[in-house]
C-alpha cells in the first residue's frame, strides 16, 4: 500500500475510538498508525506479530467470539475475499459496530456498500 493511500484510509478510521480489525496477517502499517488515535484489536485465524499497542486475538469471523468486538466502533478489513464479507458483516450488525473494507484486487463486495474512493484504493462502508 503507498504512503498516500495509507494516510487517507488512517485518516478515516481514526475516527472511530475504538477498532477491530479482522485478518490482520502481517499487514500492520495500519493498524499501527491507528494506535495514535485509536484503541485497536486485530484478529487472525492464526498467530501474528502486531505492533506495541494492537491487542491481538486468535478468532475466525466464521465462527466468531462475539466478545472480541463487542466494545468497537468499527470493524475493518483490508483485502477482504469475498466470502467473508457476509460473516464480517453479520458480526458487525450483531454487536453495533460499522463495518468498512476493502477488496482482492477485482474482487466485488457480496454485501450492499457505499463505496468511498481514496487515492489508490476503494474502501466499501457496509450498508445496514
Amino acid at each position: 500500500m503507498d504512503l498516500n493511500t495509507l494516510n487517507h484510509l488512517v485518516d478515516i478510521l481514526s475516527e472511530f475510538e475504538n477498532l477491530v480489525e479482522i485478518g490482520i496477517g502481517s499487514r500492520t502499517d495500519v493498524s499501527n498508525l491507528l494506535t495514535k488515535n485509536s484503541s485497536v484489536v486485530a484478529t487472525d485465524i492464526r498467530e501474528c506479530i502486531v505492533p506495541i499497542g494492537v491487542k491481538f486475538v486468535i478468532d475466525d469471523i466464521t465462527n466468531p467470539v462475539l466478545d472480541v468486538y463487542s466494545n468497537s466502533d468499527a470493524i475493518y478489513a483490508l483485502n477482504m475475499p469475498p466470502e467473508l464479507h457476509q460473516y464480517a458483516l453479520n458480526v458487525s450488525l450483531q454487536v453495533g459496530s460499522k463495518f468498512i473494507f476493502t477488496t482482492l484486487g477485482g474482487d466485488f463486495p457480496e454485501i450492499p456498500v457505499y463505496p468511498q474512493t481514496i487515492p489508490g484504493e476503494t474502501l466499501y462502508w457496509a450498508l445496514e
